[in-house]
């Protein structure tokens, strides 16, 4: 290829890009909404289809891919636009803390160890009532005995858990209040 060949070839090149702009920035225009990052999009585009034009085969196939080349540019634009946050600058605020788990589940085990204090009876009308969400009368078919005897157990039950409870309550800040603290020197 002589270099006068090359020459009309990049000046034809040159000619067709042009002549692209407008389609160009039409096809921008509809996809952005905004003729500045339009502008940008269009030059970015003919900006990379100069600097690799060599990569173009078929001449005939300029317009594809001018296209594809303003699609690229459509999409890195969206991933160089991505907001980004500093991560030293990000406040970590959870309920979740290791604190408030250990308490939760400290709970938990109270609770648990007050019900197994229950007598069976009591436990198990509790136990279909407050945490599966039977109701009286499923109760009193699951147990079989009569509803008053079913609300009399969960009366009961509820009372002598509440005085576990709290008692075990008692237990533990009387335990806290009889740790002596060190100073360390």
């Amino acid at each position: 290829m002589s270099i006068l060949t090359l020459f009309c070839r990049s000046r034809e090149f040159r000619e067709r890009l042009e002549a692209s702009r407008e389609r160009l920035y039409r096809l921008a225009y509809a996809w952005s909404h905004d003729p500045h990052l339009s502008d940008d999009l269009v030059q970015e585009t003919m900006a990379k289809a100069l600097r690799n034009g060599s990569q173009l085969r078929d001449p005939k196939a300029m317009n594809t891919w001018l296209f594809s080349i303003l699609a690229n540019c459509w999409r890195d634009h969206f991933r160089r636009a991505r907001p980004t946050v500093d991560v030293d600058e990000i406040v970590y605020c959870h309920e979740d803390t290791p604190e408030h788990e250990h308490g939760q589940h400290e709970v938990v085990t109270r609770v648990r160890a007050a019900v197994g204090r229950l007598p069976l009876a009591q436990r198990q009308v509790l136990t279909l009532v407050d945490l599966e969400g039977f109701s009286y009368i499923e109760v009193a078919e699951i147990v079989d005995c009569p509803i008053g005897t079913v609300m009399s157990r969960l009366s009961r039950a509820r009372k002598a858990l509440k005085r576990h409870l709290l008692d075990l309550e008692e237990t533990a800040r009387a335990a806290e209040r009889a740790v002596p603290l060190r100073s360390v020197r």
